[in-house]
């Protein structure tokens, strides 16, 4: 026999067994409420409504027998149901409505508001039909005990008064006013009879305003509380605009002096915010004489005053010093920026280290406030670099600005960052002395930062490049040799976080780049990791952003050797790739592709690797394809690419005719509709395609001088015997501005790549030069969306899935000599090469196996571009 347990044990399992049934006790407790929650037959009866009742009928018995929340919903339903009948709705379900009201609750009024105002701004009913059903019930609820209801009530009310006529106004509004805004009233309602008067203000002529408004206006300003001198105090800006700039001068401006001296802090600030929102309408001599002085005494009183001053002084410091700036005297001017400057750093002082477990709540409260000091303070940059004049940046504002972008505290620098790019416009070309500043901020340790940077980072790039301290150097970023590695770490520490968007973004501005450094700084440093982001990451967006941006450093590199090593990683290690992923996204490639390159490079090179894809053993390969195939059709021109034509339209006859999947097979059938009516493009140039075959001609031409441009460089590193770096060429090409649009009045003749002999002058091939100089320039400038708009689908031919449908084509005289036709079989000079592309046909190992085809993360096959030098 088993000894018995000891009384330790019988403890412990007495207790654990009391501690079970206590347990259950609590989930019994616990489903109690639920259990009550369900509906007993009796309460589904009564909320049971019949079938066969109209929209108004079931609308008025809800409202009449109905439960709150049945009611609740019928007014929601009311701008429908006024919709659909309105002269029904305003006869019997209106009446129904006004009754509820009176009693519902805080939900049905809210409900209620927003429905008033949408009927009004959807215009079911006239302005006078509306104002006469509507109208009263919204001034009925204007005063409800619950400041939420009321507010919404208000809103309703300003908006309906924008559109009624004034005798409705003076009637039904500005009459009752009167009574309402006296002190005998509740200060609420004098709350609300000052948002109205400020509103009614612009409805009236300025006699009018001056007789009935003005008086009101006037004593709402002087009322006891100070939370309606307050409200009345922000009213006076609308009223200012209202009554002109004589009455303003006369009874405005001695109201705001009053009260900026006033013994509340809010009316005070209320008093300041609006002088300077009326900056304008006050002459100089108002401004000095008057409002400057009253400036003065507030910024000397705001230390000593609450904190939410300061807040609000700092907001508006900006907007203040340029309303005042003509008529301060220069030791005024040195005391605002001093002033300014210190607000900069206020709360920085304190001593650091301490444990903000210890700190007292208010202490916490206070330097958050401080935070958002600051944090103005870096809005209005910008402001106080004109207020100082940008030659005076270096020794006004420079060391502020480093403490800003060196702020301990995110919203500090993430606010300097937004208006990075507009300090570097300020500075033009003194712009190299926020060189340090942009690398920081491209550095910070919070992605917040730098999200807020990238949004402008093409256009503060552009700028860095093309201002600095000497117009000497070619290129203003050699002098900064910390950017290229400050690219780099930021896009690494955005693909190392969990903020994909981040990193998308970051990856679509460096689109930027070639405008900005050289071709080979990009393809050593940059390019690399485009491809490998395209082979490895698992975001789907951001894999697209980096083929979209590897794809434009491919447009404009400059080196034929690299261009050529590109293109074969591409085909190989994506259109060929062994995982179903790569081979997905070497089509997206594509399409980038037939967006930013010529007809003829697409043709020459992704054609038959894309249309290959037809035999893909994974179904979403193929049915991507299919969805992919009018655009790859309309990159052929006709007669040159009829074979091309002709192996396209045996890929699609054998995906007719083998494919097995069904969605593959549905995709295929309505593709096969769109390419028979397309209508395909020829080699000449027809009148109803003429712009995007322009814009084609444009994109092969500037293609083809990449060549030209690279031979030029060998000839001239051969005779001076010194290289010519790509700086010289982009310092080039930005000192000739040419248009990259044709005129219409220049015939077109652009060599093709089997063109005859050409042309062994020298003196022709630098012409050639001069004529596009900048095209790499335009592309970029300004705004980097460009590329965009040389995007769209070039018009194909008809198209039948049988080699007899070229004779769908149309047809047009192939007479004019100056458009050659292309020889879609021989490549094209700019982008030959003497290493061999590889094959355009697939491996026949990775189509026969299924499983190492169909899978993502089977033998990843990782892009490493050679690193070479740059030939001499």
């Amino acid at each position: 026999m088993h000894p018995p347990p000891p009384a330790a044990a019988m403890e412990f399992s007495q207790n654990s067994l009391f501690g079970y049934m206590e347990d259950l006790q609590e989930l019994t407790i616990i489903e109690r409420p639920v259990r009550r929650s369900l509906k007993t037959p009796e309460e589904i009866e009564r909320l049971t409504v019949d079938e066969d009742l109209s929209d108004i009928e079931r609308a008025v018995y809800l409202l009449s027998a109905g439960q709150d929340i049945q009611g609740t919903s019928v007014i929601a339903n009311l701008p429908f149901l006024m919709r659909q009948n309105p002269a029904e709705t305003l006869r019997r379900i209106l009446p129904k409505v006004r009754e509820v009201l009176r009693v519902a609750g805080v939900e049905m009024q809210l409900t209620a508001a927003v429905s008033f105002l949408t009927i009004l701004q959807e215009e079911s009913v006239s302005i006078h039909t509306y104002a006469h059903s509507f109208l009263q019930v919204i001034l009925l609820h204007l005063e409800h005990r619950d400041a939420g209801v009321s507010n919404a009530w208000l809103e309703t009310l300003l908006s309906v008064i924008e559109v009624l006529p004034k005798e409705t106004l003076r009637h039904e509004i500005l009459n009752p006013l009167v009574s309402k805004a006296q002190l005998s009233q509740t200060v609420q309602s004098r709350l609300v009879s000052c948002k109205i008067l400020g509103k009614l203000t612009n409805k009236f002529d300025a006699l009018a305003i001056k007789r009935e408004i003005l008086p009101l206006v006037k004593s709402l300003c002087q009322d006891v509380e100070y939370e309606v001198r307050s409200c009345m105090c922000r009213q006076l800006e609308n009223i200012a605009q209202g009554i002109g700039t004589e009455l303003t001068k006369s009874v405005v401006l001695p109201e705001l002096i009053e009260l900026s001296r006033d013994e509340g802090s809010s009316v005070r600030l209320a008093a300041f915010e609006t002088l300077v929102n009326l900056l304008d309408i006050f002459d100089t001599d108002d401004r000095s004489q008057t409002i400057l002085p009253l400036v003065k005494s507030f910024c000397e009183k705001s230390f000593k005053a609450d904190e939410s001053i300061l807040i609000s002084l700092s907001f508006h410091l900006g907007k203040l010093c340029h309303g005042l700036y003509g008529i301060f005297t220069p030791d005024q001017h040195l005391r605002f920026l001093e002033f300014y400057k210190k607000l900069c750093t206020l709360g920085l002082q304190q001593e650091n280290g301490h444990n903000e477990n210890q700190i007292p709540p208010q202490i916490l409260e206070q330097e958050k406030k401080y935070i958002s000091v600051r944090k103005n303070c870096a809005y209005n940059f910008p402001a106080m670099t004109v207020f100082v004049d940008p030659k005076n940046f270096h020794m006004d504002l420079y060391s502020t600005f480093f403490r800003l972008c060196h702020d301990p505290e995110v919203p500090v620098r993430y606010t300097i960052a937004i208006c990075f790019h507009e300090v570097s416009k300020l500075l033009n070309s003194g712009v190299y002395l926020i060189h340090k500043e942009l690398i920081t901020l491209l550095q910070d340790e919070s992605l917040e930062v730098l999200d807020a940077l990238i949004d402008h980072l093409p256009e503060i790039l552009e700028l860095m490049s093309t201002g600095g301290e000497s117009s000497v150097q070619e290129n203003k970023l050699s002098s900064l040799p910390d950017l290229i590695p400050a690219l780099t770490a930021a896009e690494q520490r955005a693909a190392a976080s969990l903020k994909w968007r981040t990193h998308e973004k970051l990856l679509q501005k460096y689109a930027c780049l070639p405008h900005v450094i050289s071709s080979d700084q990009i393809y050593y440093r940059f390019l690399q990791r485009m491809f490998t982001i395209v082979m490895t990451n698992n975001v789907l967006p951001v894999q697209k952003a980096a083929s979209r941006t590897l794809c434009i450093f491919l447009r404009y590199n400059r080196k034929q050797e690299q261009r050529h090593e590109v293109i074969q990683k591409l085909i190989e290690q994506l259109g060929q790739g062994k995982s179903y992923w790569n081979r997905l996204r070497f089509l997206d490639t594509c399409e980038f592709i037939i967006e930013i390159f010529s007809k003829s490079f697409f043709c020459k090179y992704f054609f038959l690797p894309a249309i290959e894809l037809t035999h893909d053993p994974v179904a979403n390969v193929r049915m991507k394809l299919c969805y992919l195939l009018p655009k790859v059709k309309s990159t052929l021109k006709i007669p040159a690419d009829k074979h091309l034509l002709q192996q396209l339209e045996m890929c699609v006859r054998k995906l007719l005719c083998q494919e097995k999947d069904k969605d593959v097979l549905a995709t295929v059938k309505r593709t096969v509709l769109e390419l028979d009516r397309m209508e395909m493009s020829m080699d000449a140039f027809q009148k109803k395609f003429y712009e995007k075959d322009l814009l084609d001609q444009e994109k092969e031409r500037e293609e083809l001088l990449l060549l030209e441009m690279e031979q030029l460089e060998k000839e001239k590193q051969q005779n001076d015997g010194r290289p010519m770096s790509d700086k010289t060429f982009e310092k080039k090409r930005r000192d000739t501005k040419t248009p990259t649009t044709l005129p219409k009045n220049i015939p077109i003749s652009v060599p093709g790549p089997s063109s005859g002999t050409p042309s062994t002058s020298k003196e022709i091939k630098k012409s050639k030069l001069i004529r596009s100089q900048s095209f790499n320039n335009q592309a970029f400038h300004a705004k980097y969306g460009n590329l965009d708009k040389c995007a769209g689908k070039s018009s194909t031919a008809a198209y039948t899935p049988s080699v007899s449908g070229l004779t769908k084509t149309s047809v047009i005289s192939l007479t004019d000599d100056s458009f050659r036709t292309r020889n879609a079989g021989s490549a094209p000079s700019s982008f030959s090469s003497n290493t061999p592309l590889p094959s355009t046909s697939r491996g026949t190992g990775n189509s026969g196996d299924p499983k190492s085809s169909g899978s993502k993360d089977t033998q990843p096959r990782k892009a490493t571009l050679k690193s070479r030098k740059s030939n001499p």
